[in-house]
């Protein structure tokens, strides 16, 4: 398929592995004095959190080390010397993510004016190309978009402002539950209710933890039994029940996912940081260890196409799959792993884990690598460039890529399983043009998702996605060059120049003889004997002499005759 303006396709490369884990439990058995100590330590330090991150957020690109140390110390006043400084490291994190996200804002808005001035230039009903949009359809569509492109400018101007001078906009507890409390109805919540949700949201109960100190975290220890006790800060050392200001918490906590590589490293005090919160639907306490682990040795490009591996297409309801071999030749049938995203978060976080753990374990059964796409749909979401295909934006905007990509790769270093992530740029299109109907049969249906999963890994393995280039020059022999990319020049196999066969090389001439009584079957009757044999004189016989003459029964007609006696 001949186009000239193909973007330029990346090389295919090794995903790095995680750099830290994150298991989370429950804390059960909890009396009620527990329920009540949790909520006033949590409260206690959220006010402290949202006091200083907006001294933070007001210092903005002017802040410095020495002013870190001033907060760090007005904090340790009302806590201790460890919540105050797991405070301002949560604060610096936070602030940092504030200003990542306000530059991708700008970006969008910056897409979003360009789309709009580009589409305002042409002409009412002018029609696009697949790369640029065209003009839009009515004069009522471009007045509206003209007074759009101001508000977007507008905001645009705004932004950079804030960020020139360093101002973040945050919301403690969250920006969708504080919008929430002006439309309950919409959001089907009482005033208690939300509340509720916003004081938990808003409460602050995160410890870092400190390799060489007991059990790993001196703020929130954790022992091995699972014993579960806090430091109280300051104000409410009071509450404590053990020694040296600890409140010990009557329920117990036992991980069942990575509980010993967790005990090992609490027994040999390294760090791991903990995090305690309330689910305000379930009425429970959850407790989540994290800790970092050395960064994965990835292996070679050549070790994870040594054996082939699994082409996986990501869709908005299904993980379309195909293995190939080492040479890009679809093997077996292909597979499907569907997912619901109808539901609240955990339940699409399940569902996506449910289909991730089929495939790893299909991968691991093969013993073959696993190649994804780059994907990225930031650029496709935005409402100018597909303001009036809804459903295709809804349809993008509900594909997990990100969070896809990230627990896939998480999963996978668990199991020693290679991710090989490839460019995304026309594995879609050239997949069906080259492979949707050859994989095709009457038992078999090879949809658009199937035949790009095959695209996928063929780049992952390092050949073209078209399953042959274009017949040599000349007169389409192979005398010019070896016909067919299935296959390196050195691999073993591989398709060869086709071998001399003697006789003509058309149809319209008769074999020759020779080719003829070599492939002839032999008619030699066994057990006959061996002296019996006659020769055919030139001379036609007569009907007695021949019904006279012996058969020809014991004698090879190739074998020359005896001489008559």
């Amino acid at each position: 398929m001949a186009d000239s303006a193909l973007r330029t396709i990346e090389a295919p490369f090794v995903a790095p592995g995680p750099s830290g884990v994150a298991i989370r439990t429950s804390i059960k058995g909890m009396s009620q004095r527990d329920h009540e100590v949790l909520p006033l330590v949590g409260a206690h330090l959220g006010s402290l959190a949202s006091a200083d991150f907006k001294t933070r957020c007001r210092a903005g690109t002017d802040h410095n080390s020495d002013e870190w140390a001033e907060r760090k110390r007005a904090l340790t006043k009302e806590s201790s010397s460890r919540w105050a400084g797991s405070i301002t490291k949560a604060t610096h994190d936070q602030w940092g993510l504030a200003r990542r996200a306000q530059l991708a804002h700008i970006h969008s808005l910056e897409d979003g004016v360009r789309t709009i001035a580009h589409r305002l230039s042409q002409p009412v009903g002018a029609k696009g190309t697949r790369r640029t949009p065209g003009g839009y359809c009515t004069k009522q569509e471009w007045f509206q978009k003209t007074r759009r492109l101001h508000v977007l400018e507008d905001r645009l101007e705004r932004e950079r402002s804030d960020r020139e001078a360093g101002v973040v906009h945050v919301a403690r507890g969250g920006k969708r539950l504080a919008r929430a409390r002006h439309n309950l109805e919409a959001a089907q919540l009482t005033k208690d209710e939300w509340r509720r949700r916003w004081d938990a949201g808003r409460w602050f109960l995160h410890a870092d933890g400190e390799s060489g100190k007991r059990l790993g975290n001196e703020t929130i220890r954790v022992s091995c039994d699972g014993e579960v006790s806090i430091k109280l800060p300051a104000p409410l050392a009071h509450l404590a029940n053990a020694a040296r200001g600890r409140y010990v918490l009557d329920g117990r906590i036992g991980f069942r996912h990575r509980g010993e590589e967790w005990a090992d490293r609490v027994s040999a005090n390294r760090a791991v940081a903990y995090r305690i919160h309330l689910d305000v639907d379930r009425g429970r306490w959850y407790l989540t260890a994290s800790w970092t682990i050395p960064p994965v040795r990835t292996v070679a490009l050549t070790v994870a196409r040594a054996h082939g591996l699994i082409g996986v297409d990501t869709n908005a309801d299904h993980i379309a799959a195909w293995r190939l071999d080492e040479h890009g030749n679809p093997t077996g049938e292909p597979r499907r792993f569907f997912y619901d995203f109808d539901g609240p978060a955990t339940y699409r976080d399940a569902q996506v884990r449910h289909a991730l753990t089929r495939l790893l374990r299909w991968a691991r059964r093969e013993g073959v690598s696993i190649a994804i796409e780059d994907l990225d749909f930031g650029a496709e979401k935005t409402r100018e460039k597909h303001g009036r295909r809804k459903r295709f934006r809804k349809l993008i905007s509900g594909m997990p890529v990100a969070k896809l990509r990230a627990r896939l790769v998480s999963m996978a270093a668990e199991l020693s399983i290679t991710i090989i992530v490839v460019d995304p740029a026309y594995t879609s299109r050239w997949g069906a043009e080259h492979w949707q109907k050859p994989l095709s049969s009457k038992n078999r249906k090879t949809t658009r998702h199937d035949a790009a999963g095959v695209a996928i890994g063929r780049r992952a393995l390092g050949h073209r996605v078209r399953r042959r280039t274009a017949p040599p020059p000349h007169d389409q022999s192979d005398r010019v060059g070896h016909r067919t990319v299935q296959a390196g020049h050195g691999s073993r196999g591989r398709e060869e120049t086709r071998p001399r066969i003697p006789g003509p090389r058309t149809r319209s001439v008769s074999p020759d003889a020779a080719r003829t009584r070599v492939t002839s079957a032999s008619t030699t009757v066994r057990d006959a004997p061996v002296d019996q044999g006659w020769a055919q004189y030139p001379l036609l016989l007569t009907d007695q002499e021949r019904f006279s003459v012996p058969a020809d029964h014991g004698r090879d007609r190739n074998r020359p005759a005896r001489p008559p006696t």
